[in-house]
C-alpha cells in the first residue's frame, strides 16, 4: 500500500465473537493512538468499516481501496484483505452474519455512510438493546445500506516488467519520471510500458499515476493538510494543477468532495481549523474547517 508511517503498529485481526450470536449485526469502534496496520486476513462474516478524522486504506489482491469520511468499505465474508489507518482516527466496524443479511455485495464495495446509517450502527453497538429494538434497527440498516457512487479502487498492474513502477509510486507518489525516464531505468521500451499499463489496469501510465495521486491525496487532505502542501507532496508544479487533476479523477474539486462527505479542505496557505461541530475525543486528524478554491 502506501509508505508506512513511522511508529506503525502491525496487528493481526481479532475474532469477531459472533459465533452463536442470535443477532445479524455486531458493531463497535476504537481510536488507535498510533498508525495501525492489519496483516492480510479474512472473516467468516461480512465486514463494514468506516472512519472519522482520517482515511482507511485496504489491499485486496491487485487492488488498493481508499475510503475517507462519509464512505465505508464493505468486505464480503471470506475475502482476504489487509488494512491501514493513520493515528488517532475514529475507526468503526460492523460485522454481518451472511445467513441473516438480505443484502449482498460480491466484491469489496465502497458504501455511502449516511447519517442515518451511521446512527443506526452506533445504536447497534450498545450491548443493552432488547431483542425487539435490535431487530427493528437491523431491518432499517438493510433498507438504507447502499453502494457509493464513487468506488475508490486502484488496480495494480501485476506485471513483473512494470511492477517496480507501481511499487515506487506507491512509496513516493511525487516521483517525476516520465515514460521515457522509466524506460531508461528499466531497460525496456516506453511502448512496452505503455502497452503493459493499458493491458493490466485499463489506463494509460499518466492516467494511472494521476489516479494513484488522487487516492493518496484523500489521506493527506483528511489529515488536515492544505491544498498547497498536498500539491507539493504529490509532485505537482502548482496547486491549480493538482486541483484540476483531482477533478479529472474524482469528478469534483478537493473542496467540493470533502464538503459532500462532511469535511472541508484547507485553502492554499490557510491554517487548518477544527471541523464544524467539534472533534470527537481522541481524534487527532480533524479536517480543516475552511473552504478551498
Amino acid at each position: 500500500m502506501w509508505r508506512r508511517e513511522s511508529g506503525t503498529v502491525v496487528r493481526r485481526a481479532v475474532a469477531t465473537g459472533h459465533t452463536g450470536s442470535p443477532f445479524a449485526i455486531l458493531a463497535g469502534s476504537q481510536v488507535p493512538s498510533v498508525p495501525t496496520e492489519w496483516v492480510p486476513h479474512a472473516h467468516d462474516l461480512h465486514e463494514l468499516v468506516w472512519v472519522r478524522g482520517g482515511t482507511l486504506t485496504s489491499r485486496v489482491e491487485d487492488r488498493v481501496l481508499t475510503v475517507s469520511e462519509g464512505h465505508g468499505l464493505w468486505m464480503p465474508a471470506g475475502v482476504v484483505h489487509g488494512g491501514r489507518t493513520t493515528a488517532g482516527v475514529e475507526f468503526h466496524s460492523a460485522f454481518f452474519a451472511p445467513d441473516r443479511t438480505p443484502v449482498a455485495f460480491g466484491s469489496p464495495t465502497a458504501i455511502t455512510m449516511t447519517p442515518v446509517l451511521e446512527s443506526l450502527l452506533t445504536h447497534l453497538a450498545h450491548t443493552d438493546l432488547d431483542a425487539g429494538a435490535r431487530a427493528r434497527a437491523e431491518a432499517v440498516v438493510f433498507d438504507v445500506l447502499r453502494p457509493s457512487e464513487r468506488q475508490f479502487a486502484l488496480r495494480l498492474p501485476g506485471d513483473p516488467r512494470i511492477d517496480p513502477i507501481a511499487e515506487t509510486l506507491l512509496d513516493d507518489p511525487a516521483d517525476p519520471r516520465s515514460l521515457d525516464g522509466w524506460a531508461r531505468t528499466l531497460g525496456i521500451s516506453d511502448r512496452t510500458i505503455a502497452r503493459a499499463f493499458r493491458r493490466t489496469t485499463g489506463l494509460s501510465f499518466a492516467q494511472w499515476r494521476q489516479m494513484l495521486r488522487a487516492h493518496h491525496a484523500l489521506t493527506l487532505l483528511s489529515e488536515g493538510l492544505d491544498v498547497r502542501d498536498v500539491s507539493d507532496s504529490l509532485g505537482y508544479a502548482q496547486p491549480s494543477t493538482f486541483i484540476a487533476a483531482f477533478r479529472r479523477v474524482m469528478g469534483t474539486t478537493p473542496g467540493a468532495f470533502f464538503d459532500e462527505t462532511g469535511e472541508a479542505v484547507g485553502t492554499v496557505g490557510a491554517v487548518g481549523a477544527s471541523r464544524a461541530g467539534g472533534t470527537p475525543d481522541g481524534v487527532r486528524n480533524p479536517a480543516s474547517g475552511v473552504q478551498n478554491s
